[in-house]
């Protein structure tokens, strides 16, 4: 359920720039499934002892839209969930996408939400 709820902001945000309602789930569809199948290669080869995939690309595939995946993988598989370094450079990534979703949604122009947040200011304005 949570996977749902984190995708709909920037499925929303994709759909108000483009247009094209399709692309972004069919998006995240896509580099979710590709970030699954590397966690559960991963989680594999953590079992049988053989060479693992680097975490940095675990994080790109993360990064490229694979993050729902990357989540469902992590729940279903029980792999890298007690990491902490981990587990928060995920999460950044997840945020990430929340903010510039949000930033285009609010129509506050690229990242003003981001960097309103850094400083401290509201980025929202009175209308």
């Amino acid at each position: 359920m949570i996977v749902f709820v984190l995708t709909l902001p920037p499925v929303a945000a994709a759909e108000r720039l483009s247009g094209l309602w399709w692309a972004c789930p069919l998006w995240l569809t896509l580099a979710s499934v590709i970030a699954h199948g590397l966690y559960a290669r991963d989680k594999k080869l953590a079992v049988t002892g053989g060479w693992r995939i680097p975490e940095n690309s675990l994080h790109l595939s993360e990064l490229l839209g694979g993050w729902p995946g990357a989540f469902l993988a992590q729940r279903r598989l029980r792999h890298k969930c007690r990491k902490i370094p981990y587990q928060i450079l995920f999460w950044g990534i997840v945020a990430l996408y929340q903010l510039l979703a949000m930033d285009i949604l609010l129509d506050n122009g690229p990242f003003s939400v981001l960097s309103g947040f850094l400083s401290g200011e509201s980025s929202v304005t009175e209308r």
